[in-house]
């Protein structure tokens, strides 16, 4: 590798060079594991035991996952497996926005494989110490059409592994046409070629589940997680009876998910699709002789024709049979969770500085003077001491969700629900607390998105907090730690909300005209 390429890894990651000669990676018979279906060999790095493109799965195009095929040889799971299949755009995208800080992995062009994209990666303190800890499941955004576990460099798991002694798990599965598309009305076959990518993720959880005792983890203390789109699949995940039991606690992050797509729709598009690929719409459809490609060119076709098909789960009775959040599902009744949002969201530059005149302009010419108006004095009363140009950027959307979903959990009265708003900005405030800040935090990965935050002395020590109050979650259900105020579970009567930011305080319905507002607005 060129010395230039060496010193700008070395920079994004905050590693000297003395510390990499400190800790060779090494691998061996001390780095490997039996898992239930075969022997693997990963490495260990410093302290943390790694293992990536394990394969948790194997699928036909179109069909439900099943089991991975048993294996005598030894496989090398040192490096990354493919990530499924997915548009070029979805990947990489050039803008001056956030994307350019890594949503998309712009450093590296990963391959795509849709047999070979079932897989996940582990890391763990320990392989052979009879330790059972605590198991996170992290599920990566990029809505249901795009992305991967490793498509943001602050996803990989060492840094939380070895920060709060648990294992962390990430992994892939199929998105988009392959992952979500509806093909039950063709029958037969295809009765359960539905939520494919979800059922993806349930056939992960059964990996853990079965051989994560192997790597150093409890199947019984697992927590779901996911941001983003990954909130959309966790939030999906706790309305389906396959997934049940396969994991304790779950975290949704700026993905508050209350209700999917109709059946009646997502069907009509199943038998629409086939026609247009020139297959009977019945079961004896045939998909498997055409490319990824093709696929999508089809639904381009149907897309122009004004038939579209979402590619998103769908409330189909059996492997969803309800809304998520309309009510609550009685599946995750006793499973706690921490749901919250960012306090810009989508943002892509806040950092040109704006008078009132010109905030409160953009509002009215955006919403209408009326409505603009009620939306200026409802922001000025929540927000006393914002800043003109957040009037544009504040995020109502997102953040309405997550309150319904934890007003819904909370009705439920089974396990708590905890409530947060994370409103910390980088020093430079380009972004501002926009889609996706708390993720480097959270992950205990600062050092991995420097440019994404700042890497400023108060983004470390916030790292430390952050990072704190999800390894608490993780290991007890309770987000509560030294050097925050008391964080009371959210019901109806407290509103609770925590504000995450260098000072942390509990606000109560502080935002409740807002939010009733941008029920309109959304």
């Amino acid at each position: 590798m060129r010395k230039t390429a060496i010193s700008a890894l070395l920079l994004m990651s905050s590693v000297s060079m003395t510390d990499i000669v400190a800790q060779p990676i090494t691998a061996g018979e001390h780095t490997r594991v039996q898992t239930v279906y075969g022997p693997i060999e990963g490495y260990q790095d410093g302290s943390i035991f790694t293992f990536k493109g394990i394969p948790y799965a194997k699928a036909e195009r179109f069909m439900p996952p099943q089991a991975p095929d048993h294996f005598t040889q030894l496989r090398q799971c040192k490096v990354y497996g493919p990530q499924a299949p997915q548009g070029e755009s979805l990947r990489w995208n050039g803008r001056n926005s956030q994307t350019d800080y890594g949503f998309g992995n712009q450093f590296v062009i990963e391959p795509m494989d849709e047999k070979e994209c079932l897989v996940l990666n582990v890391w763990t303190p320990s392989i052979s110490d009879q330790k059972k800890r605590p198991v996170f499941v992290w599920i990566h955004g990029g809505g249901y059409a795009g992305g991967s576990g490793h498509d943001l460099p602050c996803y990989e798991g060492r840094g939380l592994a070895e920060a709060g002694d648990i294992v962390v798990v990430n992994l892939n599965h199929r998105l988009n046409i392959l992952g979500y598309i509806d093909l039950t009305g063709l029958g037969g076959k295809y009765a359960q070629s539905v939520n494919l990518g979800q059922q993806d993720i349930v056939k992960a959880l059964e990996w853990v589940r079965d051989n994560i005792d192997r790597f150093g983890g409890d199947p019984s203390q697992v927590t779901i997680g996911g941001q983003s789109g990954g909130g959309g699949k966790v939030s999906t995940l706790l309305a389906m009876p396959s997934a049940k039991g396969l994991f304790k606690r779950a975290i949704v992050q700026s993905g508050s998910t209350l209700r999917q797509a109709e059946p009646e729709g997502t069907r009509k598009y199943g038998l629409a699709f086939a026609k247009e690929l020139g297959q009977p719409e019945n079961e004896q459809a045939d998909f498997s002789k055409f490319s990824y490609e093709e696929l999508n060119e089809a639904a381009g076709r149907l897309a122009r024709q004004g038939i579209r098909g979402g590619f998103s789960p769908v409330v189909d009775g059996k492997i969803l049979p309800q809304h998520p959040f309309e009510p609550a599902s009685e599946v995750s009744k006793d499973v706690p969770m921490l749901i919250g949002t960012d306090f810009n969201e989508f943002t892509f530059d806040i950092s040109r500085n704006m008078s009132w005149q010109e905030a409160e302009d953009a509002v009215r010419k955006r919403m209408g003077e009326e409505q603009g108006n009620r939306f200026i004095a409802a922001f000025k009363k929540t927000y006393p001491n914002a800043e003109p140009k957040e009037l544009t950027y504040v995020d109502t959307g997102f953040r309405a969700g997550a309150v319904r979903q934890a007003a819904a959990k909370s009705k439920q009265q089974g396990a708590p629900a905890w409530l947060y708003l994370f409103t910390w900005k980088p020093e430079s405030n380009a972004l501002g607390a926009s889609h996706g800040m708390e993720l480097p935090f959270m992950l205990h990965n600062v050092s991995l998105q420097r440019e994404m935050t700042g890497a400023s002395e108060k983004a470390y020590k916030f790292e430390k907090l952050i990072s704190s109050i999800w390894l608490s979650f993780i290991k007890t259900g309770n987000p509560n730690v030294a050097g925050l105020p008391q964080w009371d579970a959210y019901d109806e009567e407290n509103g609770t909300t925590m504000i995450l930011d260098n000072e942390c305080k509990p606000l109560h319905h502080h935002d409740r005209e807002l939010m009733q507002m941008s029920r309109s607005i959304w």
